[in-house]
């Protein structure tokens, strides 16, 4: 890592004025104790029983339970494996029940449908924790806890009154910090309180997607970096894949580029869009500051529609911090960064003098009625896609299940698998719109109509 004093601080940043002496590097923090492997498998392998495209979460958790189960398995990337998201997000893990209130839920899909989703979220957390203990990965995973501050007022009540539906229809724990009592979580005045799931998690990223892969290739298992899958085409007895390495030919076939998804697939491509969210890390913050701003050392964010997300860093005194990325300047530029550390400053504001050493940018994969989707397309390939932002469990957990619904393994079922997948009714203009709605949410929270 570059030295730190060639680094800007938080308010040379919020404030556009980053002196040209400074720089940051515009890779994720998380590579630093887990740098990517370009080519963990070299040869290209003619044939496969199942080759999965994309090297994230869900490519690397399917591709273990195939490999367990007997299968022979070939992963595709199109750039150096794990470059997309699964190595770029905040390592905040929940039980993906954060973007429907359970009431608005209950509204669009049914009680019982809602309750089954939700009861599965909790499954999906249990998931990742078994998996990541049984397979011996040392990737810092802690049941922390997740504090989310209310913006107003109101947002606290709305809050409580979703943490009581999320108890009686799913058993979910949790407890509500008033104002009052929110210095035991965190050192700001800035929230009117806010709510605790006490069992939700956190993980360092890099180290769990590392120590994935490498379960993969000591299964025998193959992952190939710069091998983009090019074509896809049907045949008698499977499928052949073109890629800039040659073909492949495979008796089953898994798509999980989620936010990465492209023109591959037009089935799969217009039912995602991709929406970006940056991250900022900061460098060492002083001993004493540091031990007021998160005493309890959970995963943490808050209640506007256009949110941030944020936590330590696992065993040193910096905070990564994330929202949506800044659409209007080039991701290795410091301009990308300036919201990340505003609104950094707004919770935390005696931090206006700690540096910023890293800021990076990824791509969450969005789906137009805001759920996560796994199945089959019309010719039979398989996919697990669309974690609209809380991906980490459920990418984990798709991967498992997709894979299991390819062999046609008993516990193969989800409550997601007879949901409707809509595509985007104009693809093309929904993705160039995403700066746009991204706007017109914050101006909504400013004026919090």
């Amino acid at each position: 890592m570059s030295n730190a004093a060639t680094h800007p601080t938080l308010e040379d940043l919020a404030s556009g004025r980053v002196p040209g002496q400074t720089s940051l590097v515009y890779n994720p923090y998380w590579w630093e104790a887990a740098p990517r492997q370009d080519t963990p498998s070299a040869q290209l392998p003619e044939a496969a029983d199942v080759v999965i495209v994309g090297s994230g979460f869900t490519g690397l958790s399917a591709a273990l339970t195939l490999l367990r189960n007997g299968r022979r398995v070939a992963v595709l990337e199109r750039g150096v494996p794990g470059f997309g998201a699964s190595t770029r997000n905040g390592g905040q893990v929940g039980s993906g029940n954060q973007k429907f209130r359970v009431k608005r839920l209950i509204e669009l899909r049914g009680r019982a449908k809602a309750e089954a989703m939700l009861r599965e979220g909790v499954l999906m957390l249990d998931y990742i924790e078994s998996l990541i203990a049984s397979e011996g990965i040392e990737c810092h995973f802690k049941r922390c806890g997740r504090f989310r501050g209310a913006i107003r007022a109101e947002h606290y009540e709305a809050m409580a009154r979703d943490m009581e539906d999320l108890s009686a229809i799913a058993g979910v724990e949790s407890f509500m910090v008033p104002r009052s009592e929110q210095y035991r979580e965190i050192g700001t005045d800035l929230f009117f309180g806010g709510s605790v799931l006490p069992r939700d998690a956190s993980v360092h990223p890099g180290l769990y997607h590392f120590g994935l892969m490498r379960r993969v290739v000591e299964l025998g298992g193959t992952v190939h970096g710069n091998t983009a899958a090019e074509s896809i085409t049907a045949e008698k007895r499977g499928f052949a894949i073109v890629t800039p390495k040659g073909k492949m030919r495979c008796r089953n076939v898994i798509i999980a580029t989620n936010g990465y998804t492209d023109a591959l697939l037009p089935e799969l491509g217009r039912r995602i869009v991709p929406v970006g969210s940056g991250q900022i890390a900061t460098g060492e913050i002083p001993k004493p500051l540091f031990s007021q701003l998160m005493p309890t050392e959970r995963v943490y964010g808050n209640t506007n529609r256009v949110f941030y997300y944020f936590r330590l860093i696992p065993g040193e005194r910096r905070i990564m911090w994330g929202g949506r990325v800044g659409r209007l300047a080039s991701s290795r530029s410091p301009t990308a960064y300036r919201h990340l550390a505003r609104d950094l400053l707004s919770v935390f504001p005696g931090l206006s003098a700690v540096s910023v050493t890293h800021g990076w940018d990824g791509l969450i994969g969005y789906t137009f009625d805001e759920v996560p989707h796994l199945g089959r397309t019309r010719n039979g390939i398989h996919y697990a896609i669309g974690y609209c932002g809380t991906g980490v469990s459920r990418a984990t957990y798709f991967g498992h299940k997709v894979a299991l619904q390819l062999m046609e393994a008993p516990d193969n079922s989800t409550a997601f698998d007879d949901l409707s997948f809509p595509a985007f009714p104009v693809h093309p203009i929904a993705k160039r719109a995403v700066p746009l709605v991204e706007a017109m949410y914050r101006l909504r929270d400013t004026l919090n109509i």
